[in-house]
C-alpha cells in the first residue's frame, strides 16, 4: 500500500474528552473517529488491525469445533418477553417501534435469538452438544459511555453459545473454551489472566473473566503468587495473616467514646488498632422468596477490612441487590445511631427480634476487641464471644487485600488492574427452559437442553492491546495484529532517482514475499520528521529508511519498533532481512 493513496488521518492533538491511553492513541494514529457519543467509525487503518483480532478469534473457535453463524441486530420484544428480560434489562436496552407498532430492540446480547434458533432446528440428543458463534454488532445504551471503543455503546463482540443434552457435556466444552479462549488472547500477545468470576445478570453457575493486565483497568483481579488461583475481586477469598493477640480474655466494660462513630476516629480515641474492632454494618433482609423485606440484617467485619457486596448481597438472608438500611431505620431498631451499633445482645423486643447476623471470617477468632455498645456515644472494650455478644452465622463477606495467603495454601495473594476482553459462562437451563428448547434423550424422553455462554469484546481487545503495548511516541503492535509489518521511508524521493528505485525494488520484494507493506512515498511536503513520528504512531514493528545520504554511504536504515537502536543495512542486508521477514510470518 502506497501512503501517497492511503488515507493517514493522524492527528498531533490529544483530543480532550479521551481519558485513557488506548482512546488518545487510537484517535491520534488514526484508526477511529467519534460519530456520536459512544458511536466510532472504524478508519482503514483501525479495520486492518480489527480484522487481524477477528480472524485469530475466528480461526481458533473453528479450530474448537465450533459453527459460525450470523443473528441479526435488530430483536423482537416477544422472545424477551418469554424470557422476562424484556422487564428486567434496565435502559441499556434500546427499545423501539417499527411502523406496524411492534416492539423491537437492538440486542445487546443473543441469548434469547439462539435460543430460539436451537429450539426449531434440533430435536435430538444426536444433534448435540453444538457450539454456535457469531463476530457480530451489538448496541448498549451505557449511561456513560467512555474510554473511546473500551466502553462504547455499538461494538464488536463474539459471541458464542452451546447446547447440551446434560451437565457433563457443558463441562466439556467449558473447559475446551477456556483453553480455546487462552489460545487466542496468547496468540495476541496479551498478558492476560482467566480468573473465577460471579456470574451477574447473565445468570448461571460456572463463570470466568479473562483479564488482560493494565494500570488503566476498571476492575481489580486477585491472583496467587505461587500458584495458578485467580478471581476477580467479587469472588476471590484469602485468608488473613495470623493476628498477634492477647492470651487470656478479659472482662468487658462500656467507655465514653464521645463523638467517635468511624473506626478511625474511635482508634484515634481509644489508642487501638483497627484490627481490634470489630463494625456492624446493617442491611435490608429478604424473604424465602427474594423479595426484600422490611427486616434488617446484620453483618459484622474487623476494622481493616472492607465489606465485599457482591458476596454479602448472595446470602440467603441478604436482599439482593445490596440495600444498606437507613439511619432513621436503624436508631428506630437499634435505639442509637449508626456509629455505635454493635453485636451486642438486647432484651428481645418486636424491634429486634427478627434480626439476623452474619460474621465474617476475619472476627470470629478475635480476643478482646472493641464494638459499639448500641447506646449512643459509647462502646465496648474487652469484648469476647459469649452468650451476651453472639452472631448466627459465619461467612466470607470481606474483599481480600495484597498480602492475604491463597486459599489453596500457596503463596500470597496479589491485586492488579485488569481490562475484561472475555467471559465464559455456564447457563444451565435459565434461557433453554424459559424458551421450551427441548431435545429428544436417547429413551425417547424430552430433556431440556443446558447451555454455556462464551463472549469475547473484540473492539475491546484492540484498545486493550494498546493499553499493554505503548511508550511516549505511540503504539507498539504485536506483529500478528499490526495494521502493517513493514513501513519503507522515502527521504527526499524528489530529489533522488535511486532512492526511488531501491525503495520501489524492496517494497515490490515485500509485497512478492506477503509482506503487508506501506510505501511511505508522499512528496515534499511531509518532512522526514513527520514521516518517522507517524510510523511510531502507528506502531508499524518494522521501518526501512532510505534517503540519498544513506545511499551515499551504501546502507539503509533500519530501525524496529520499541527499541532505541537503529541498524545500518547495505542494500542486498536489507532485502535478505525482508526475505527473512516474510519467512517468520507472524
Amino acid at each position: 500500500m502506497r501512503a501517497s493513496h492511503y488515507l493517514l488521518a493522524t492527528v498531533k492533538e490529544t483530543p480532550s474528552d479521551a481519558e485513557t491511553t488506548s482512546h488518545q492513541l487510537m484517535v491520534r494514529a488514526g484508526l477511529i473517529r467519534k460519530l456520536a457519543t459512544g458511536l466510532y467509525t472504524w478508519l482503514p487503518m483501525g479495520l486492518r488491525v480489527l480484522r487481524k483480532v477477528t480472524d485469530v478469534v475466528r480461526d481458533e473457535m473453528d479450530k474448537a469445533g465450533a459453527l459460525e453463524v450470523s443473528m441479526p441486530v435488530v430483536q423482537p420484544a416477544e422472545l424477551w418477553l418469554e424470557t422476562g428480560r424484556w422487564q428486567a434489562m434496565g435502559p441499556e436496552l434500546l427499545r423501539f417501534t417499527d411502523r406496524h407498532e411492534r416492539d423491537f430492540c437492538l440486542g445487546p446480547t443473543h441469548e434469547e435469538v439462539i435460543t430460539d434458533l436451537v429450539r426449531n432446528e434440533i430435536n435430538s440428543y444426536r444433534q448435540l452438544p453444538i457450539n454456535l458463534y457469531q463476530i457480530q454488532t451489538k448496541f448498549r445504551d451505557e449511561r456513560r459511555p467512555r474510554f473511546g471503543v473500551m466502553r462504547a455503546r455499538e461494538f464488536t463482540m463474539k459471541d458464542a453459545y452451546s447446547f447440551h443434552m446434560d451437565q457433563a457435556s457443558l463441562d466439556a466444552t467449558y473447559a475446551l473454551m477456556h483453553s480455546t479462549y487462552s489460545a487466542i488472547f496468547t496468540r495476541l500477545g496479551l498478558d492476560f489472566r482467566p480468573v473465577a468470576a460471579d456470574t451477574g445478570a447473565i445468570g448461571g453457575s460456572a463463570s470466568h473473566e479473562f483479564h488482560v493486565l493494565a494500570e488503566s483497568g476498571e476492575d481489580e483481579i486477585v491472583f496467587s503468587s505461587d500458584s495458578d488461583y485467580a478471581a476477580n475481586m467479587e469472588m476471590a477469598t484469602g485468608t488473613l495473616p495470623a493476628l498477634t493477640q492477647d492470651a487470656e480474655k478479659k472482662s468487658a466494660s462500656e467507655v465514653d467514646t464521645g463523638d467517635a462513630h468511624s473506626i478511625d476516629a474511635l482508634c484515634e480515641r481509644l489508642s487501638v488498632s483497627p484490627q481490634r474492632c470489630v463494625k456492624t454494618l446493617v442491611v435490608r433482609a429478604c424473604d424465602a422468596e427474594g423479595e426484600m423485606t422490611d427486616d434488617l440484617i446484620a453483618l459484622l467485619l474487623r476494622g481493616d477490612q472492607t465489606l465485599n457486596e457482591v458476596k454479602a448481597q448472595k446470602l440467603a438472608r441478604v436482599a439482593s441487590p445490596l440495600v444498606f438500611a437507613s439511619d432513621e431505620q436503624i436508631e428506630a431498631v437499634f435505639g442509637c445511631k449508626p456509629g455505635t451499633i454493635g453485636p451486642v445482645s438486647r432484651p428481645p423486643t418486636a424491634e429486634t427480634a427478627g434480626i439476623y447476623t452474619y460474621a465474617d471470617l476475619s472476627v470470629t477468632e478475635l480476643i478482646n476487641f472493641v464494638c459499639g455498645a448500641n447506646k449512643d456515644s459509647l462502646h465496648r472494650i474487652d469484648v469476647n464471644w459469649d452468650a451476651e455478644t453472639r452472631f448466627d452465622e459465619a461467612v466470607d463477606i470481606r474483599c481480600v487485600q495484597e498480602g492475604d495467603l491463597s486459599p489453596d495454601g500457596k503463596g500470597t495473594l496479589a491485586i492488579k488492574r485488569g481490562i475484561e476482553v472475555g467471559h465464559i459462562f455456564q447457563l444451565g437451563d435459565k434461557y433453554s427452559a424459559a424458551l421450551k428448547a427441548t431435545a429428544l434423550d436417547e429413551g425417547g424422553k424430552s430433556v431440556t437442553m443446558t447451555m454455556g455462554c462464551y463472549g469475547i469484546g473484540v473492539t475491546r481487545v484492540v484498545a486493550s492491546c494498546i493499553e499493554q503495548n505503548h511508550d511516549q511516541h505511540g503504539i507498539i503492535w504485536p506483529e500478528n495484529i499490526a495494521p502493517f509489518r513493514l513501513v519503507i521511508v522515502q527521504v527526499d524521493a524528489h530529489k533522488s532517482e535511486l532512492v526511488r528505485d531501491t525503495s520501489e525494488a524492496l517494497y515490490q520484494l515485500a509485497l512478492d514475499s506477503g509482506i503487508e507493506v506501506l510505501l511511505d512515498d508522499r512528496d515534499k511536503k511531509t518532512s522526514p520528521g513527520v514521516k518517522f513520528a507517524e510510523s511510531e504512531l502507528i506502531g508499524i514493528p518494522h521501518r526501512l529508511v532510505v534517503s540519498p545520504r544513506s545511499l551515499a554511504d551504501g546502507v539503509i536504515e533500519y530501525k524496529r519498533r520499541g527499541e532505541p537502536e537503529k541498524e545500518l543495512l547495505a542494500p542486498d542486508e536489507a532485502s535478505s532481512f525482508v526475505t527473512r521477514l516474510a519467512a517468520t510470518a507472524p
